[in-house]
């Protein structure tokens, strides 16, 4: 009986993380930003993405850099939180979160590409593989120029960064978060094939 009650306690706990993780990381910070900010409906603009990136687009720098620092705050946050009760918990309420931020309930599941969310996730839960992810991500972005390119590597890279590091319990979370990164920029991996993805600093 007592399994089953440690068991069902578990549940609970593991599902209260998703449920926190996801509400905390739907909220829109883009979309609040270039309100407050007289930006417009950010929807419209640009990709229609809510992300950062697509706030850079309209020529706001400090609205761009409050969106990046607020969404991923917001995983952080979350992972930092579910983080008291062990670290199971915290990966399920960073993946959660990241999820919230991709698919958000509020915008009918239509919401960011979740790399800043990511990078908020992983700092919180590891920041060494933070630094190593960023350090990918700055190194392909200097050669390349591409930011989406720099975000496919610095996720795909995550898992070995954690490996390499000393963080073995992050590995399947960062593959399937790698996963996602790739689905959510499908469009972007579409346009490096065909040589239409707009570079870091073009308009």
């Amino acid at each position: 009986m007592s399994v089953v009650i440690f068991a069902l306690a578990a549940l609970f706990g593991f599902t209260l993380a998703a449920l926190f993780g996801y509400l905390f990381g739907s909220i829109p910070f883009g979309l609040v930003m270039a309100r407050l900010f007289g930006l417009g409906d950010l929807r419209t603009i640009g990709s229609g993405n809510i992300g950062a990136t697509n706030v850079l687009r309209t020529g706001n720098k400090l609205a761009a850099f409050l969106t990046l620092i607020l969404d991923a705050g917001k995983a952080g946050i979350a992972v930092l939180i579910a983080g008291q009760f062990g670290i199971i918990v915290a990966m399920i309420a960073g993946l959660a979160a990241f999820i919230g931020h991709c698919y958000p309930i509020w915008l009918r599941f239509k919401g960011g590409k979740g790399v800043a969310t990511f990078f908020g996730l992983l700092f919180a839960l590891a920041w060494p593989v933070g630094v190593g992810a960023g350090a990918t991500w700055l190194a392909v972005a200097a050669i390349t120029r591409y930011s989406s390119l720099s975000a496919l590597f610095a996720a795909g890279l995550s898992p070995l960064w954690a490996w390499y590091l000393g963080y073995p319990a992050l590995i399947w979370l960062l593959i399937a978060l790698a996963a996602l990164v790739f689905w959510t920029h499908r469009e972007n991996i579409a346009r490096l094939k065909d040589g239409s993805e707009t570079k870091i600093g073009q308009k």
